[in-house]
């Protein structure tokens, strides 16, 4: 399975149905990433199998409960989500021109522009393919919903890029739940919707769970980017500088350090250049100030989980501090 190591505790935590519904993932997205010819099935394939944290899917299990009503219909909810996870990463490196996605070389880096811009179309159109297979409307709204949130996310984003002095704390969290926390919405809602309890457990309680998880994730995701190592994180530290994406650890960097706050993105050109702004901001405790904002929020969403059964509860709220936990 290529679920990443720190996430196997949370799916055996989540119950014993969990763990064959994860390797059925992992057996679908290989079939539909693989069934598409020889060049998109070598980088499609690549993609899915570069693994990840799997933390969409595995939301939509644990929030359906511990006895789905319809197997089938669940697993092809949860590979939707990480279907649409997987097109966005892959989009984003065109548009970055990112060289190592996980540690690997990335489809645009091995493949070229056009094929990249292929394989991510791929993953998307199969995503909402296999979503349709269920016949509920509402899952493929929310999918929907989602993605065009990524669009807006993503425009936003490049709109801010190379103005820190444009962007605000509250600009920032709401580029992050639009590129980031609105799937982790979405998969809270397909698993609520694929409950044999349906339509309880509430959806919108969950909602605001994933939203919060999402948001969480995406400001210590930008905290990772600043303090590496790149060892860890798969890319070189500093890449978010070089790419002029402007993410909280250096707007609160620029509350305090006045000599970033006159800082122009569009010097920091090299590798060298970007791991000394990353040594000013970690200098000026912007790191543990983002830090406390994510973990502010963690606790914001355990506190929307009172009320669910106590083993769905306990393993969500290891979903929260596993986010956590990736910045330790």
């Amino acid at each position: 399975m290529a679920v990443a190591a720190n996430v196997e505790s949370l799916v055996q935590a989540a119950g014993s149905h969990v763990p064959p519904l994860m390797e059925e993932l992992e057996h679908r997205l290989a079939v539909l990433a693989g069934g598409h010819g020889e060049v998109l099935a070598r980088h499609g394939g690549d993609t899915i199998a570069a693994g990840g944290k799997r933390l969409r899917p595995l939301l939509v299990f644990i929030v359906a409960g511990e006895a789905p009503a319809a197997c089938a219909g669940l697993v092809r909810a949860a590979v939707a989500v990480e279907l649409i996870h997987s097109a966005t990463l892959v989009h984003d490196d065109v548009l970055d021109g990112a060289r190592l996605r996980r540690g690997r070389p990335t489809v645009v880096a091995a493949g070229g522009r056009g094929v990249a811009t292929a394989t991510g179309d791929l993953l998307f159109s199969r995503a909402f393919a296999e979503l349709a297979l269920n016949g509920r409307p509402e899952e493929v709204q929310a999918l929907s919903d989602a993605s065009s949130a990524l669009v807006q996310g993503e425009l936003l984003q490049r709109a801010d890029a190379f103005q820190p002095a444009a962007v605000t704390v509250e600009r920032y969290l709401h580029r992050c739940e639009l590129k980031t926390a609105r799937l982790f919405v979405a998969a809270c809602r397909l698993g609520a919707s694929q409950s044999p309890l349906r339509p309880q457990p509430p959806p919108e309680p969950l909602g605001r769970f994933g939203r919060a998880v999402g948001l969480a994730f995406q400001l210590l995701d930008d905290v990772l980017d600043v303090s590496g190592p790149p060892e860890r994180t798969g890319k070189a530290r500093g890449t978010d500088l070089l790419d002029g994406t402007v993410t909280l650890p250096l707007i609160l960097a620029r509350q305090r350090d006045p000599d970033l706050a006159r800082l122009d993105l569009r010097d920091v050109t090299t590798p060298g250049d970007a791991e000394l702004v990353c040594q000013r901001i970690e200098a000026a405790g912007a790191l543990e100030e983002a830090r406390r904002h994510a973990l502010a929020i963690v606790g914001e969403a355990k506190a929307t989980l009172p009320g669910l059964p106590t083993r769905q509860r306990a393993a969500l709220e290891l979903v929260a501090d596993g986010v956590v936990e990736r910045y330790a």
